[in-house]
């Protein structure tokens, strides 16, 4: 067995963004846009020109014309829409240019915030992104992935002896998450959605799957700087330094290295640029000049950003999906039935797509993303859920079709022909209540009968109603 040989090794560049989804509650996306307007955020627009320098770094820049080429026409209408809906991408962007430091086992890492993004999707969903660059003057490769390791986490889940504390203009955090919900974002935590948290002792933000960040990254070695395997399986990993503050590899195998970075890496432009992709993390890594270095990070900060938030979003959506479905009372909650096989139905008709990029680079990528995350399965899986759905809400229509045929038959039997014939004279023209009082059990019977039918009658009536004006209402 090959033991990995670890070499330290320096840095031009690290570009990183840190994505955290959330789910809203109902109904609220109106109110927590006027926040973010309130708090200084800007709704970004495909059209707007100046914004492509806006929120990247100093060098860096989005190119908005090659960003709608880059993907197919009905992506675009979803993630770069021309007017505010709740079915499209709602992204809103604010610069901060923020230094700030990290502080963790006597080390400290200094950084910079260039921006943070608040995006508001479909099924009351969302992402914040903070837009991160490590100054790597003196910094390793090993402890620029620590900090992205310890960033990444929003509640500090590790052992007292390593605390973790964030300092920004004199301000002090012990926690990422409160440093993102009271320092970069602040008033979004009254919009989250927390249903669940009811049933878990430790948590105090929903996560979807554990407490960590997805991070999206570029790393720049120095010019020429060969990229050995063992770089490439760190950066998936995110290894960064043991507790001794040395060098760390979370696996002391070669050939099993190199087995896993056949499944994960995308070396088209290998041996000086290689993309790796993990469940947590996006990297690219390269030792090319400063120019290619800045056309990677335009790309990073621009159609693979958008591929990211596309992929976690299906990927949430179908957790979420999924969690909704694991929460049904089949039966006691018809309606939550049909609401779950219509949000299943309009995620896959309307953004559930095999393909959504132009370019072939792009397509490429974007399906090891989707592959990664897990997505086809969780797909697969949702797509069952909705045949068994169905084939439980036919079942349940004919038996409630069958009851109510067989009710309505014997009211109509009964009251018909056994009703009419007893009491309808009596009911003509000006009642005369009084003949009620000579009325044999049999009269009572069939004037009982006629009467709860009508009720029933008006009852199934009111209730269609009601269910047909629902429904209207929901597809507007």
């Amino acid at each position: 067995m090959v033991q990995p040989v670890l070499e330290e090794k320096r840095l031009k560049a690290a570009l990183l963004q840190f994505v955290f989804p959330f789910s809203l509650n109902e109904d609220c996306q109106d109110d927590l846009k006027q926040q973010l307007q309130k708090d200084d955020f800007a709704a970004f627009e495909l059209g707007n020109l100046e914004l492509e320098t806006a929120f990247y770094g100093e060098g860096y820049q989005v190119s908005h014309l090659n960003l709608e080429r880059y993907y197919l026409p009905f992506t675009n209408s979803v993630i770069f829409p021309h007017k505010d809906s709740k079915d499209v991408f709602l992204r809103y962007s604010k610069r901060l240019e923020m230094d700030c430091s990290l502080r963790m086992n006597q080390q400290h890492i200094p950084f910079r915030i260039h921006s943070v993004d608040v995006v508001l999707c479909p099924f009351d969903l969302g992402f914040i992104t903070v837009r991160t660059e490590v100054r790597c003057d003196d910094l390793t490769y090993s402890q620029v992935l620590e900090f992205v390791n310890r960033f990444r986490i929003l509640q500090n889940m590790k052992d007292q002896d390593e605390p973790v504390e964030l300092v920004q203009n004199g301000n002090l955090y012990n926690e990422v998450e409160e440093f993102i919900l009271d320092g970069l974002v602040p008033g979004m935590i009254a919009y989250l959605d927390k249903t669940d948290l009811e049933k878990t002792y430790f948590e105090k933000l929903p996560f979807f799957v554990d407490e960590r960040m997805f991070v999206q990254g570029l790393v720049s070695f120095t010019d020429n700087c060969p990229i050995a395997p063992e770089d490439i399986y760190r950066a998936s990993r995110v290894d960064g330094l043991d507790l001794q503050g040395e060098p760390y590899i979370s696996s002391s195998n070669m050939d099993y290295i190199q087995r896993y970075l056949d499944e994960h890496i995308y070396d088209r432009w290998g041996p000086d640029t290689f993309y790796v992709i993990e469940e947590n993390s996006f990297f690219c890594l390269t030792n090319q000049s400063k120019e290619v270095t800045t056309a990677l990070g335009n790309h990073m900060y621009g159609a693979y950003y958008y591929g990211v938030l596309i992929n976690l979003f299906y990927k949430v959506v179908l957790l979420k999906l999924s969690n909704r479905y694991s929460h049904v009372q089949l039966d006691q909650n018809q309606d939550e039935i049909d609401d779950l096989i219509r949000s299943i139905t309009i995620f896959s008709a309307r953004y559930y797509f095999l393909e959504v990029a132009t370019q072939s680079q792009g397509k490429e990528i974007f399906l090891q993303l989707r592959k990664h995350l897990g997505s086809d399965e969780l797909y697969a899986e949702v797509n069952e859920t909705l045949a068994d759905l169905y084939k439980y809400q036919e079942n349940f229509t004919a038996k409630r079709s069958n009851y109510l045929l067989l009710i309505l038959t014997i009211y109509s039997v009964v009251s018909g022909i056994y009703g009419m014939n007893q009491v309808i004279e009596d009911l003509k023209g000006p009642i005369d209540w009084g003949k009620m009082n000579d009325y044999s059990i049999f009269e009572y019977i069939a004037l009982t009968v006629m009467v709860t039918g009508m009720g029933a009658a008006i009852t199934l009536g009111v209730t269609t109603l009601r269910r047909l004006f629902k429904e209207i209402g929901k597809r507007k």
